[in-house]
Protein backbone atom coordinates (compact mmCIF):
# COMPACT_ATOMS: atom_id res chain seq x y z
CA UNK A 1 0.00 0.00 0.00
CA UNK A 2 2.82 2.24 0.77
CA UNK A 3 4.70 1.78 -2.67
CA UNK A 4 0.95 2.37 -4.59
CA UNK A 5 0.39 5.37 -2.73
CA UNK A 6 4.08 6.42 -3.52
CA UNK A 7 3.32 6.02 -6.98
CA UNK A 8 0.03 7.47 -6.74
CA UNK A 9 1.62 10.92 -5.56
CA UNK A 10 4.38 11.34 -8.15
CA UNK A 11 7.11 10.43 -5.28
CA UNK A 12 8.09 7.09 -6.73
CA UNK A 13 11.70 6.53 -8.37
CA UNK A 14 10.47 7.91 -11.66
CA UNK A 15 8.37 11.11 -10.43
CA UNK A 16 5.71 10.25 -11.84
CA UNK A 17 2.23 11.83 -10.95
CA UNK A 18 0.03 11.16 -13.82
CA UNK A 19 -0.77 8.15 -12.28
CA UNK A 20 -4.67 7.53 -10.59
CA UNK A 21 -4.43 3.64 -8.76
CA UNK A 22 -7.94 2.37 -7.55
CA UNK A 23 -8.03 -0.63 -5.45
CA UNK A 24 -11.04 -2.55 -4.37
CA UNK A 25 -10.87 -4.34 -1.20
CA UNK A 26 -13.01 -6.53 1.42
CA UNK A 27 -9.68 -6.84 3.95
CA UNK A 28 -9.12 -4.18 6.85
CA UNK A 29 -5.99 -4.86 6.43
CA UNK A 30 -5.53 -2.61 3.30
CA UNK A 31 -8.64 -0.57 4.28
CA UNK A 32 -6.22 0.48 7.81
CA UNK A 33 -3.36 1.58 5.51
CA UNK A 34 -5.36 3.59 2.74
CA UNK A 35 -5.11 7.55 3.77
CA UNK A 36 -8.93 8.27 5.21
CA UNK A 37 -9.36 10.57 2.50
CA UNK A 38 -8.55 8.61 0.00
CA UNK A 39 -11.20 6.57 0.57
CA UNK A 40 -14.45 6.01 -1.21
CA UNK A 41 -17.30 3.02 0.21
CA UNK A 42 -19.32 1.79 -1.87
CA UNK A 43 -23.01 0.52 0.06
CA UNK A 44 -26.32 0.64 -1.19
CA UNK A 45 -25.07 0.70 -4.66
CA UNK A 46 -23.90 4.44 -4.32
CA UNK A 47 -20.50 5.56 -4.04
CA UNK A 48 -19.21 7.40 -0.62
CA UNK A 49 -15.93 9.61 -0.97
CA UNK A 50 -14.81 10.09 2.77
CA UNK A 51 -12.84 12.62 1.15
CA UNK A 52 -12.66 16.10 2.96
CA UNK A 53 -15.64 18.43 2.85
CA UNK A 54 -17.83 15.15 1.96
CA UNK A 55 -18.26 13.99 5.65
CA UNK A 56 -18.92 16.06 8.80
CA UNK A 57 -15.31 15.46 9.69
CA UNK A 58 -12.86 18.35 10.77
CA UNK A 59 -9.26 18.70 9.69
CA UNK A 60 -8.60 17.30 13.31
CA UNK A 61 -10.55 14.16 12.86
CA UNK A 62 -8.80 13.02 9.71
CA UNK A 63 -5.34 13.57 11.72
CA UNK A 64 -6.66 12.00 14.67
CA UNK A 65 -8.51 8.70 12.31
CA UNK A 66 -4.73 8.70 10.65
CA UNK A 67 -3.25 7.80 13.70
CA UNK A 68 -5.86 5.82 15.62
CA UNK A 69 -7.76 3.96 12.95
CA UNK A 70 -5.66 0.73 12.71
CA UNK A 71 -6.73 -2.46 11.06
CA UNK A 72 -9.62 -3.84 13.64
CA UNK A 73 -11.35 -0.56 13.86
CA UNK A 74 -11.34 -0.51 10.16
CA UNK A 75 -13.96 -3.35 10.45
CA UNK A 76 -16.78 -1.02 10.41
CA UNK A 77 -16.03 0.39 6.65
CA UNK A 78 -17.33 -3.65 5.76
CA UNK A 79 -20.34 -3.79 8.25
CA UNK A 80 -24.18 -3.66 7.93
CA UNK A 81 -24.53 -2.34 11.44
CA UNK A 82 -21.76 -0.56 14.01
CA UNK A 83 -21.75 -0.41 17.62
CA UNK A 84 -19.30 2.23 18.84
CA UNK A 85 -17.93 1.64 22.77
CA UNK A 86 -15.58 3.20 24.85
CA UNK A 87 -14.05 -0.05 26.53
CA UNK A 88 -12.49 -3.30 26.85
CA UNK A 89 -16.10 -4.34 29.11
CA UNK A 90 -18.41 -3.56 26.95
CA UNK A 91 -16.53 -5.05 23.68
CA UNK A 92 -16.28 -8.32 25.80
CA UNK A 93 -19.77 -8.54 27.18
CA UNK A 94 -22.05 -6.80 24.30
CA UNK A 95 -21.70 -9.39 21.54
CA UNK A 96 -22.79 -11.99 24.07
CA UNK A 97 -25.94 -10.16 25.22
CA UNK A 98 -26.93 -9.70 21.94
CA UNK A 99 -26.65 -13.59 21.08
CA UNK A 100 -28.15 -14.74 24.74
CA UNK A 101 -31.38 -12.37 23.72
CA UNK A 102 -31.03 -13.46 19.74
CA UNK A 103 -29.98 -10.61 18.18
CA UNK A 104 -25.71 -11.82 17.47
CA UNK A 105 -23.96 -9.38 16.33
CA UNK A 106 -22.38 -11.61 13.69
CA UNK A 107 -25.25 -12.77 11.70
CA UNK A 108 -26.23 -9.97 11.70
CA UNK A 109 -22.99 -8.09 9.99
CA UNK A 110 -22.27 -5.89 13.32
CA UNK A 111 -18.67 -5.06 14.13
CA UNK A 112 -17.98 -3.44 17.49
CA UNK A 113 -15.64 -0.11 17.29
CA UNK A 114 -13.95 -0.26 20.70
CA UNK A 115 -12.25 3.08 20.68
CA UNK A 116 -10.80 3.21 24.00
CA UNK A 117 -12.51 5.92 25.81
CA UNK A 118 -11.82 8.55 22.95
CA UNK A 119 -12.95 9.80 20.18
CA UNK A 120 -15.92 8.02 19.94
CA UNK A 121 -17.72 11.02 18.15
CA UNK A 122 -14.80 11.09 15.70
CA UNK A 123 -15.95 7.64 14.49
CA UNK A 124 -19.05 8.05 14.16
CA UNK A 125 -18.79 11.22 12.20
CA UNK A 126 -17.17 8.34 9.38
CA UNK A 127 -20.89 7.77 8.71
CA UNK A 128 -22.23 11.09 8.19
CA UNK A 129 -22.30 13.11 4.90
CA UNK A 130 -21.82 16.93 4.61
CA UNK A 131 -24.69 17.09 1.88
CA UNK A 132 -26.76 14.52 2.55
CA UNK A 133 -29.60 15.93 0.34
CA UNK A 134 -27.13 16.17 -2.40
CA UNK A 135 -25.28 13.21 -1.88
CA UNK A 136 -27.66 10.89 -0.20
CA UNK A 137 -27.17 9.38 3.41
CA UNK A 138 -24.48 6.04 3.94
CA UNK A 139 -27.66 4.40 5.24
CA UNK A 140 -25.31 1.91 7.49
CA UNK A 141 -26.61 2.02 11.25
CA UNK A 142 -24.32 3.71 13.88
CA UNK A 143 -25.46 2.78 17.70
CA UNK A 144 -22.84 4.44 20.19
CA UNK A 145 -22.66 3.42 23.58
CA UNK A 146 -21.44 5.98 26.30
CA UNK A 147 -21.75 6.58 29.86
CA UNK A 148 -24.05 9.04 31.67
CA UNK A 149 -21.29 8.95 34.61
CA UNK A 150 -23.63 10.77 37.10
CA UNK A 151 -23.48 8.86 40.69
CA UNK A 152 -26.82 8.13 42.66
CA UNK A 153 -26.15 10.55 45.91
CA UNK A 154 -25.58 6.96 48.04
CA UNK A 155 -22.63 6.37 45.87
CA UNK A 156 -20.03 8.26 46.89
CA UNK A 157 -19.70 7.45 50.16
CA UNK A 158 -20.12 3.60 49.21
CA UNK A 159 -17.13 3.98 46.39
CA UNK A 160 -14.79 5.16 48.68
CA UNK A 161 -15.17 8.41 48.16
CA UNK A 162 -14.27 10.88 51.97
CA UNK A 163 -16.46 13.30 53.00
CA UNK A 164 -16.90 16.27 53.43
CA UNK A 165 -16.54 16.56 49.80
CA UNK A 166 -14.99 19.15 47.32
CA UNK A 167 -16.56 21.59 46.23
CA UNK A 168 -18.01 20.93 42.65
CA UNK A 169 -15.90 22.97 40.83
CA UNK A 170 -13.23 21.08 42.36
CA UNK A 171 -13.98 17.59 41.85
CA UNK A 172 -14.39 15.53 38.24
CA UNK A 173 -17.62 13.32 39.71
CA UNK A 174 -20.83 14.36 39.83
CA UNK A 175 -23.76 13.06 41.62
CA UNK A 176 -27.37 13.33 40.93
CA UNK A 177 -28.02 16.28 43.52
CA UNK A 178 -25.83 18.05 41.84
CA UNK A 179 -27.93 18.83 38.98
CA UNK A 180 -31.05 21.13 39.44
CA UNK A 181 -34.66 19.92 38.23
CA UNK A 182 -34.48 19.11 34.39
CA UNK A 183 -30.52 19.37 34.22
CA UNK A 184 -30.08 15.47 33.93
CA UNK A 185 -32.36 15.10 30.90
CA UNK A 186 -30.52 18.28 29.70
CA UNK A 187 -26.86 16.83 30.23
CA UNK A 188 -28.13 13.70 28.62
CA UNK A 189 -29.44 15.21 25.32
CA UNK A 190 -26.63 16.83 25.26
CA UNK A 191 -24.54 14.14 25.41
CA UNK A 192 -27.07 12.12 23.07
CA UNK A 193 -27.13 14.86 20.35
CA UNK A 194 -22.60 15.24 20.43
CA UNK A 195 -22.75 12.19 17.64
CA UNK A 196 -26.57 11.62 17.01
CA UNK A 197 -27.50 12.44 13.01
CA UNK A 198 -28.37 10.77 9.49
CA UNK A 199 -28.25 6.98 10.66
CA UNK A 200 -25.52 6.97 13.89
CA UNK A 201 -27.48 7.49 17.24
CA UNK A 202 -26.17 7.56 20.79
CA UNK A 203 -27.48 5.56 23.53
CA UNK A 204 -26.50 6.89 26.94
CA UNK A 205 -26.97 4.66 29.96
CA UNK A 206 -29.67 5.57 32.05
CA UNK A 207 -27.49 6.38 35.53
CA UNK A 208 -23.79 5.70 35.63
CA UNK A 209 -21.93 2.95 33.85
CA UNK A 210 -22.58 0.01 32.42
CA UNK A 211 -21.76 -1.92 35.29
CA UNK A 212 -23.92 -0.13 37.81
CA UNK A 213 -26.48 -0.08 35.50
CA UNK A 214 -26.11 -3.84 34.68
CA UNK A 215 -26.67 -4.29 38.66
CA UNK A 216 -29.23 -1.48 39.32
CA UNK A 217 -31.76 -3.06 36.31
CA UNK A 218 -31.72 -7.23 37.32
CA UNK A 219 -28.30 -8.21 37.01
CA UNK A 220 -26.93 -7.24 40.70
CA UNK A 221 -25.97 -10.52 41.97
CA UNK A 222 -24.44 -11.68 38.72
CA UNK A 223 -22.39 -8.47 38.12
CA UNK A 224 -21.38 -9.31 41.82
CA UNK A 225 -19.91 -12.62 41.34
CA UNK A 226 -18.73 -11.61 37.99
CA UNK A 227 -16.92 -8.85 40.11
CA UNK A 228 -15.25 -11.33 42.73
CA UNK A 229 -14.13 -13.63 40.64
CA UNK A 230 -12.43 -11.05 39.12
CA UNK A 231 -10.77 -10.28 41.89
CA UNK A 232 -9.57 -13.67 42.54
CA UNK A 233 -8.68 -14.47 38.71
CA UNK A 234 -5.09 -14.72 39.85
CA UNK A 235 -5.02 -17.34 41.91
CA UNK A 236 -8.03 -19.20 40.03
CA UNK A 237 -5.40 -19.19 37.04
CA UNK A 238 -2.81 -20.32 39.43
CA UNK A 239 -0.87 -23.52 38.18
CA UNK A 240 -0.36 -26.03 40.88
CA UNK A 241 -2.97 -25.65 43.33
CA UNK A 242 -5.51 -22.72 41.67
CA UNK A 243 -9.01 -21.66 43.58
CA UNK A 244 -11.75 -23.14 42.90
CA UNK A 245 -14.14 -21.03 40.80
CA UNK A 246 -17.36 -22.98 42.47
CA UNK A 247 -15.90 -22.09 45.79
CA UNK A 248 -15.60 -18.55 44.76
CA UNK A 249 -18.81 -18.26 43.40
CA UNK A 250 -20.48 -19.90 46.27
CA UNK A 251 -18.82 -17.78 48.83
CA UNK A 252 -19.73 -14.86 46.63
CA UNK A 253 -23.42 -15.55 46.20
CA UNK A 254 -24.02 -16.07 49.81
CA UNK A 255 -22.53 -12.81 50.56
CA UNK A 256 -24.62 -11.30 48.30
CA UNK A 257 -28.16 -12.65 49.58
CA UNK A 258 -26.46 -10.86 53.01
CA UNK A 259 -25.93 -7.71 51.56
CA UNK A 260 -29.37 -7.52 50.04
CA UNK A 261 -30.75 -8.32 53.46
CA UNK A 262 -29.23 -5.35 54.90
CA UNK A 263 -29.75 -2.74 51.47
CA UNK A 264 -33.16 -2.75 50.52
CA UNK A 265 -32.70 0.35 48.24
CA UNK A 266 -31.81 -0.41 44.20
CA UNK A 267 -29.64 1.88 44.00
CA UNK A 268 -27.20 1.50 47.48
CA UNK A 269 -26.83 -2.00 46.59
CA UNK A 270 -26.02 -1.59 43.21
CA UNK A 271 -23.86 0.72 44.08
CA UNK A 272 -22.07 -1.71 46.81
CA UNK A 273 -21.96 -4.07 43.54
CA UNK A 274 -20.29 -1.03 41.80
CA UNK A 275 -17.53 -0.72 44.45
CA UNK A 276 -15.60 -3.34 43.73
CA UNK A 277 -14.80 -1.86 40.71
CA UNK A 278 -13.42 1.02 42.60
CA UNK A 279 -11.96 -0.27 46.42
CA UNK A 280 -8.67 -1.86 46.16
CA UNK A 281 -8.37 -4.74 45.11
CA UNK A 282 -10.17 -3.31 42.26
CA UNK A 283 -11.98 -5.73 39.58
CA UNK A 284 -10.66 -5.26 36.70
CA UNK A 285 -13.96 -4.62 34.32
CA UNK A 286 -12.72 -6.32 31.23
CA UNK A 287 -12.24 -9.68 33.35
CA UNK A 288 -15.51 -9.30 35.25
CA UNK A 289 -17.09 -8.87 31.58
CA UNK A 290 -15.50 -12.13 30.76
CA UNK A 291 -16.96 -13.85 33.92
CA UNK A 292 -20.18 -12.29 33.41
CA UNK A 293 -20.51 -13.43 29.51
CA UNK A 294 -19.56 -17.04 30.83
CA UNK A 295 -22.29 -16.92 33.65
CA UNK A 296 -25.34 -15.35 31.63
CA UNK A 297 -24.12 -17.86 29.12
CA UNK A 298 -24.63 -20.97 32.10
CA UNK A 299 -27.87 -19.32 32.72
CA UNK A 300 -29.34 -19.60 29.76
CA UNK A 301 -28.24 -22.86 29.03
CA UNK A 302 -29.90 -24.17 32.63
CA UNK A 303 -32.89 -22.26 32.06
CA UNK A 304 -32.37 -20.26 34.62
CA UNK A 305 -33.23 -17.18 32.17
CA UNK A 306 -34.69 -17.25 28.29
CA UNK A 307 -33.86 -14.73 26.01
CA UNK A 308 -36.98 -12.86 26.91
CA UNK A 309 -36.55 -12.56 30.57
CA UNK A 310 -32.85 -11.67 30.34
CA UNK A 311 -33.69 -9.15 27.62
CA UNK A 312 -36.01 -7.17 30.66
CA UNK A 313 -33.16 -7.53 32.80
CA UNK A 314 -31.18 -5.34 30.94
CA UNK A 315 -30.71 -1.46 30.50
CA UNK A 316 -33.26 -0.12 28.39
CA UNK A 317 -30.37 1.65 26.43
CA UNK A 318 -28.13 -1.48 26.09
CA UNK A 319 -31.14 -3.20 24.61
CA UNK A 320 -31.90 0.22 22.13
CA UNK A 321 -28.28 0.02 20.87
CA UNK A 322 -28.64 -3.78 20.19
CA UNK A 323 -32.12 -3.56 18.56
CA UNK A 324 -30.51 0.09 16.33
CA UNK A 325 -27.73 -1.30 15.08
CA UNK A 326 -28.64 -5.05 14.13
CA UNK A 327 -31.97 -3.62 12.54
CA UNK A 328 -34.28 -4.94 14.95
CA UNK A 329 -35.81 -1.72 16.00
CA UNK A 330 -38.08 -0.31 13.31
CA UNK A 331 -38.55 2.92 15.17
CA UNK A 332 -35.19 3.51 15.40
CA UNK A 333 -34.34 2.91 12.04
CA UNK A 334 -36.87 5.38 10.84
CA UNK A 335 -34.31 8.21 12.22
CA UNK A 336 -32.24 7.96 9.20
CA UNK A 337 -34.99 6.81 6.47
CA UNK A 338 -33.92 3.00 7.83
CA UNK A 339 -32.77 0.71 5.83
CA UNK A 340 -30.40 -0.39 8.28
CA UNK A 341 -28.85 -4.02 8.67
CA UNK A 342 -31.08 -5.08 4.90
CA UNK A 343 -28.57 -3.10 2.99
CA UNK A 344 -25.45 -5.09 1.39
CA UNK A 345 -22.12 -5.37 2.75
CA UNK A 346 -20.31 -2.46 1.92
CA UNK A 347 -17.05 -2.64 0.06
CA UNK A 348 -14.13 0.13 0.08
CA UNK A 349 -12.24 1.95 -3.20
CA UNK A 350 -8.96 3.61 -2.00
CA UNK A 351 -7.11 5.84 -4.52
CA UNK A 352 -6.41 9.28 -4.31
CA UNK A 353 -8.94 11.81 -4.49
Amino acid sequence: MQFLAEQSSGTGNKGQNEIQIILTTHSPNLASAIPLDSIVLIHGGKAFTLARGHTELSPDDYRFLQRFLDVTKSNLFFARGVMIVEGDAENILLPTLARLIEMDLSSHGVSIVNVGGVGLRRFARIFQRKDAAGEGLLKVPVACITDMDVMPDCAPVIVGKREPFPALKDRRWRKKSDFAAGELDARREAIRAKASGQFVETFVSDGWTLEYDLALHGLAEEVWVAATLAQQDEKINEPGKPENIANVTEAAEAEFREMQETYGNAEELASHVYSLFTKSPKASKSIAAQYLSEILEGKVKCGTYNAESLAKRLPPYVTGALRYATGNDEDEAENGNGEGATTPNTEVTGGPA
